[in-house]
């Protein structure tokens, strides 16, 4: 699969995450509804070293907070089956283990209402789709470095 998925614009964020212990500090769940966008981003996080565990749909990820240890970072859809972004992370903010886990919102939504939406409900970083490949991977190392 080509590394040149596409171009997009991004939203930054001007806070810094909590620093992850070492059995942690490598492992991302990926929540996201689209096979071939969730193909990609495990196949980019596995190239680089990192553990890459995916949910399909709102459902199984909130399942996941419960049966999952908590991972270094999650990279979060807005638009899921069953459950979506802004109610999972605003159950990950209130799960003991999961309230400082990094969250980058991954989305088409690019109004700014999803963005402040996403901000307040209190994710780390938003990211457009379509995105840039290598720019979500340095965005992920970026929030697993200690």
């Amino acid at each position: 699969m080509s590394e040149a998925y596409s171009i997009g614009r991004q939203a930054t964020l001007t806070t810094t995450p909590q620093p992850l212990d070492s059995t942690t500090s490598r492992k991302v769940l990926v929540v996201e509804d689209d096979p071939v966008i969730s193909h990609l981003i495990d196949h980019l996080l596995r190239r680089r070293g990192f553990t890459v565990q995916v949910a399909s749909d709102g459902h199984q990820a909130d399942e996941l907070l419960d049966t999952l240890p908590p991972p270094a970072v999650v990279i979060l859809d807005v638009m899921l089956p069953f459950v979506d972004g802004f109610t999972l992370v605003e159950r990950l903010r209130r799960t003991p283990g999961w309230a400082s886990v990094p969250v980058i919102m991954l989305t088409s939504k690019s109004q700014e209402s999803y963005v402040v939406r996403a901000f307040g409900a209190g994710v780390n970083d938003y990211v457009i789709k379509p995105f840039r490949p290598e720019e979500l991977v340095a965005r992920v190392r970026r929030l697993t470095e200690h």
